[in-house]
């Protein structure tokens, strides 16, 4: 799954407009154009198109936190420059203020039935000794329950 796959789901789920996306760029103290929002936003096979970096990626999830718990006092925290799909979880879970139950039933929805146990292992550290890679298939699943919980129509 790309940056620009989460990028065009997570504005599909909250139903952010150009202007929206703009906006959750500048709560992160980053400024970017229409254009640049718009290519991110096309197709793979468009001549247009433009991939998103994972320090933009980050940049907008971190945004998207700021948009939806607010801003933090203080320095605003610096967006990664590699994202890993347990970061990209991460940040989302934050964002929304989910619980690891709340967590539990939106992967349910979107077909993924995993432990209590196996959900705290993606949101370890990387050098624990309980860490786990999170797959494609458990993201893409969690965007789907939230788009099922989020947009339902």
């Amino acid at each position: 799954m790309t940056n620009n796959d989460v990028l065009r789901r997570v504005r599909y789920i909250f139903n952010i407009d150009d202007n929206g996306m703009i906006g959750v760029f500048a709560a992160a103290d980053v400024s970017v154009s229409r254009s640049q929002v718009s290519d991110w936003l096309k197709k793979d096979d468009d001549a247009d198109f433009q991939l998103c970096e994972d320090s933009l990626l980050a940049t907008f999830l971190n945004g998207f936190i700021n948009e939806k718990r607010g801003k933090r006092e203080g320095p605003q925290v610096a967006p990664e420059s590699s994202l890993s799909h347990n970061i990209v979880f991460m940040k989302l879970k934050i964002a929304l203020n989910l619980q690891a139950e709340d967590v539990l039933e939106i992967l349910a929805m979107g077909g993924s039935d995993i432990s209590k146990h196996e959900l705290s292992a993606f949101f370890r550290k990387p050098g624990h000794k309980h860490y786990r890679e999170c797959k494609t298939q458990i993201l893409r699943n969690f965007l789907k329950g939230l788009q099922l919980k989020y947009r339902p129509e």
